[in-house]
Formats: C-alpha cells, structure tokens, sequence
C-alpha cells in the first residue's frame, strides 16, 4: 500500500479545492480552472496551484457529482477536452439582405482556443463509487446529472451533456487501473490496494 505512482493533482492555497490544468496548441500550460468552474459555478479568486500534499486538509469533492468529502480516488487514462474559438462566419448575401441583418450561418470557422486536461485521478463519494465498482455507466450518468445545476442540466442541454458524460466516463470505465485509494485524514492522494476489496 502507498501512494499511486501516477500524477500529483493540483489544489488551489487559496480555497483547498481542486484544479484543471489548460494547455495551448503548443502543449505549454496558460492557466488553471477550478472544478467548480467547470460546472458552471463561480469563483471570487484566481487559482493559486499547488500539489495537494502542500494543501493543508484539502477540500476533496467528487469529480463525478461535486458532493462534499469523496471517499475513494480512482486511476485511468488522462482525457483532454479542446475548446476552439470562433474566427469567421459565411452567411448568405442575400439572406443577410432579406432577413434584415439576421441570416443563418452556413459555415462556421474555428481554431484551437485551449486543452484542458482532467488528469489521471478521480476522487468518487461512496455513492459514486458504488457505481464505478458496479461498472453501472448509465446509472453513474443519472446520478451527475441530477446533482447539477438546471441551467446546465435541463431543456436543449441535456441531451449534449449526457452525450459528453458518456464519453468521458465510458474512457474512464474502458481505461480503470486495478485497485482503488481511500481517503483518509493525512492521506488526501488515498491508500492503495491494487487486490479487489484490500482497501475497503
């Protein structure tokens, strides 16, 4: 038992919580986002990152449904999200003239904006962790899901957010490394078992 051998995650000093690491198209790093971000929440502060060993008693919350005090972390492969910026639109000459300046985009030109990288740890709570165990993919997406906010989670969105959770989670199932870390106090990276059950 120890700890894993992968990554150390990054905490902000300032509030203890969680960080991603942002990448530009070069692979250097140009930030940092809090998790809380990420779910569309605010946050007063600019990230201030540091290992989570340097983090005195870090506020760990599950990176499947935000609930407070994650119990277990869980190894897999790091997954990338690239956010592409807007550079050009093409419309219709005539059905900009015609629809008085409010014609339908018939193409839309992107470039690279950034990489987020989510890295190689997942911090579960115990009910999270129960359908990571159970490998339950749809079960574990209806519980996100209802533990986020409406105006992320409801009407037009819901469907493109279930797509997207379904293609980060079924990458983390596809790619989970044998054994699991528990949470303790003093412990915040876990204690490794990689035999089922050891670190129960």
């Amino acid at each position: 038992m120890g700890a894993a051998p992968d990554q150390e995650s990054l905490y902000c000093r300032r509030c203890r919580r969680g960080l991603s690491i942002r990448f530009n198209d070069l692979g250097l790093i140009v930030g940092y986002l809090h998790a809380a971000e990420q779910r569309g929440q605010r946050i007063d502060h600019r990230p201030e990152p540091a290992p989570i060993t340097e983090i005195p008693d870090p506020i760990i919350e599950c990176d499947f449904c935000s609930a407070p005090e994650a119990a277990w972390i869980y190894r897999s492969a790091n997954q990338v999200t690239e956010a592409r910026r807007i550079t050009g639109q093409v419309v219709s000459v005539n059905d900009y003239r015609s629809r008085h300046h409010a014609a339908r985009v018939l193409r839309t030109d992107t470039e690279h904006a950034l990489t987020e990288s989510w890295g190689e740890r997942w911090s579960a709570c115990q009910g999270c962790a129960d359908l990571v165990e159970a490998r339950d993919l749809y079960g574990l997406i209806r519980r996100v899901v209802d533990a986020l906010p409406a105006k992320v989670s409801r009407g037009k969105r819901l469907t493109r957010l279930r797509c997207e959770l379904h293609d980060r989670f079924s990458v983390v199932f596809d790619t989970l490394q044998p054994g699991r870390g528990k949470i303790t106090p003093g412990h915040p990276l876990g204690i490794w078992s990689d035999a089922p059950g050891e670190a129960s």
